[in-house]
């Protein structure tokens, strides 16, 4: 199946590398979150000669993960993965589910070579000021779901057909 690749939103997240800000991708359930930043922007990363060990992702989510919400847990998780002076890419799924994010998150801010990006969808993570709370040092990157034409892009039957799918689901 052809990868509808999320242009946009891909090249949004390549201009903000190396700002030291956080970068936080929030957006309604299932529209595409997790599979931009694990997928697509991990992919783009190490297309462009990013080691894997040095990309750092964790779903909260995941129930094998659970001991990582705890904010001790995550950071002695990180710093010890982070093994030499290089740039470390820092991707978390889902961080309201880890107690004292914006502390932790802060906490990652202060590290030389380290580049954060997060995903948070629920009620109370996107009700508040996401950039407020990270005083000035995060920047929201705001996913929606499927556009026609990047649904289309995929799509192998007709425009009417496509267009009945589309509205449908």
């Amino acid at each position: 199946m052809k990868r509808i690749e999320r242009e946009k939103y891909l090249n949004d997240l390549i201009s903000l590398m190396g700002n030291g800000m956080i970068k936080v991708i929030t957006g309604m359930r299932r529209c595409g979150k997790s599979y931009l930043l694990f997928e697509i922007f991990s992919s783009y990363l190490e297309s462009n000669g990013v080691a894997s060990d040095h990309i750092i992702k964790i779903d909260l989510e995941d129930y094998k993960n659970k001991s990582l919400r705890n904010p001790d847990n995550i950071y002695n998780y990180v710093e010890s993965s982070i093994t030499d002076n290089d740039t470390y890419y820092i991707l978390l799924d889902e961080v309201q589910m880890l107690d004292d994010f914006v502390d932790v998150l802060n906490g990652f801010l202060k590290k030389q070579n380290v580049d954060v990006y997060v995903t948070g969808s629920n009620a109370k993570f996107l009700s508040k000021d996401v950039i407020t709370e990270f005083r000035g040092r995060g920047f929201e990157v705001r996913v929606y779901p499927l556009s026609f034409s990047e649904y289309m892009s995929v799509y192998q039957g007709s425009l009417q057909s496509g267009i009945n799918e589309y509205m449908l689901y």
